[in-house]
């Protein structure tokens, strides 16, 4: 058999977590994968609410060796719904591996083609098991940075030392991760639920995650969402200690380096058009990505500061929300702002007039933020947002977190100061000039995200 039929016969599975912006990342990681092997198969599976999302309303490009495949989300016919953010994570979870067993068995059938490959998001605990069972190499990606990674590979031990602190937010909550190698800046505070349980109901979220650091060591190799350069030392380490094939193959969510931006009149949104109106750096971009939104009276806060500071603004602000908005809002500051239900967030961050991103402090918004040199005020909300907001803060020192960690309108109003007209502001722009330059050389052919990227494609084919 010849090399090029061989790899006609490789099939790669990729399984999604569709929650946040998680799809979005393993996407765009199969679709790199994609390009480079053009010769192999690989088929992607997701719920339909996601793959509708990605393909019929963003018109998601993809290479013509990806097929889609939807899996079933778990949620029982006429189900009503608790409001607990985390019952349609469980829900999906506890249908799992079912629900992606029938979405292979399709895709086999359908392709004639046996997986030799599960590539999929680290959540998904499950496919250590299946790939063993399918006797196919497993790959799992971590969309967070790597600090947030180290946390759940030891969640035993951050469970052993600070289960006793619980809700105590004065007392244990600002210990540190010291004994935990490169963790020593975070604070018992930082650690998400998912880690740390404050309450007695364990979700089936929780318990899912809580097995990650039993089961990456099984895995052929793992893939960061991230750059080897922006590592602390002590940390790249202990993982690379733990995890041989520990590959860092760059942002996926944001091309890099960063594309020139297209015709401002082919972007459908008018946000582009606008900011080619305002100065330079002048700009304040608000969103908090798909998943997150302040509560409704720090919604308010923040719209007032930002009229009173009459700073422009673009704001990118789910329909559903904007009820929370003061009355005559959008009316009154049609002139000094833009408020869209949607932005093409890459391309805002990466416009001369953006000067600074409030962020819930996302993954990949920051990741965005940094590719393009744009510093941030950063308003975590949940999950890993509170860990990445001290590397954002204190670690990187591009960003400040709002006072008090919510939304007042005073608050916001020191921080715009603080960012657009301040010393420490300029400060942080060089900061994340520099951070920028290091993500470019990291993505250059000969640089480290490069190489761990052709060393993941090698992994693959020999799968």
């Amino acid at each position: 058999m010849s090399v090029t039929q061989s790899l006609k016969e490789k099939h790669v599975a990729v399984l999604a977590f569709p929650f946040g912006s998680h799809d979005l990342t393993i996407l765009g990681l199969a679709c790199k994968l994609a390009r480079a092997a053009p010769n192999v198969q690989f088929s992607f599976f997701t719920i339909p609410k996601s793959n509708h999302s990605k393909f019929s309303t963003f018109k998601f490009d993809v290479p013509n060796n990806i097929r889609t495949y939807d899996v079933e989300d778990g949620v029982p016919v006429n189900h009503v719904f608790s409001g607990n953010p985390v019952e349609r994570l469980d829900l999906f979870l506890k249908a799992t591996p079912g629900n992606f067993q029938k979405g292979l068995d399709a895709a086999v059938m359908e392709t004639g083609r046996k997986v030799n490959c599960l590539v999929t998001d680290m959540f998904l605990t499950f496919a250590a098991d299946m790939a063993e069972d399918m006797k196919a190499t497993w790959i799992p990606l971590c969309v967070s940075i790597p600090h947030n990674l180290s946390a759940h590979v030891y969640t035993d031990l951050i469970r052993r030392l600070f289960s006793h602190v619980g809700g105590d937010k004065n007392g244990g909550q600002h210990q540190t991760l010291e004994l935990i190698p490169g963790l020593s800046p975070m604070h018992v505070k930082d650690l998400s639920d998912e880690i740390l349980p404050r309450h007695s109901n364990e979700t089936f979220f929780s318990y899912t995650l809580s097995k990650i650091g039993c089961v990456l060591p099984r895995s052929t190799a793992i893939v960061m969402n991230f750059c080897q350069e922006l590592y602390p030392t002590p940390l790249f380490d202990d993982l690379k200690s733990m995890f041989p094939a520990f590959l860092n193959v760059g942002f996926l969510t944001q091309e890099l380096p960063p594309s020139p931006l297209p015709p401002s009149d082919s972007d459908t949104t008018g946000c582009l058009s606008w900011l080619d109106k305002q100065s330079s750096k002048s700009v304040v971009y608000i969103s908090f990505g798909t998943a997150a939104a302040p509560p409704g009276e720090e919604i308010k806060a923040l719209a007032e500061a930002i009229e009173e500071s009459d700073i422009p603004f673009i704001w990118s602000l789910n329909n559903d929300h904007k009820h929370h908005l003061p009355n005559g809002f959008p009316q009154r500051t049609n002139k000094q702002g833009k408020l869209v239900p949607w932005a093409p967030q890459a391309m805002v961050l990466g416009h001369a007039s953006t000067g600074v991103f409030v962020t819930h402090c996302g993954a990949n918004s920051v990741f965005e933020s940094i590719a393009n040199g744009v510093p941030m005020i950063c308003r975590p909300m949940f999950g890993d947002h509170w860990m990445i907001g001290r590397v954002v803060e204190e670690i990187w020192g591009v960003g400040v977190k709002v006072e008090g960690l919510v939304f007042t309108k005073s608050g916001v109003l020191e921080s715009l100061k603080l960012v657009l007209g301040h010393e420490q502001g300029r400060q942080m722009r060089e900061r994340i000039k520099a951070l920028r330059e290091l993500v470019l050389k990291a993505v250059a052919p000969s640089g480290s995200a490069s190489q761990d990227f052709k060393t993941l494609v090698e992994t693959i084919l020999n799968s």
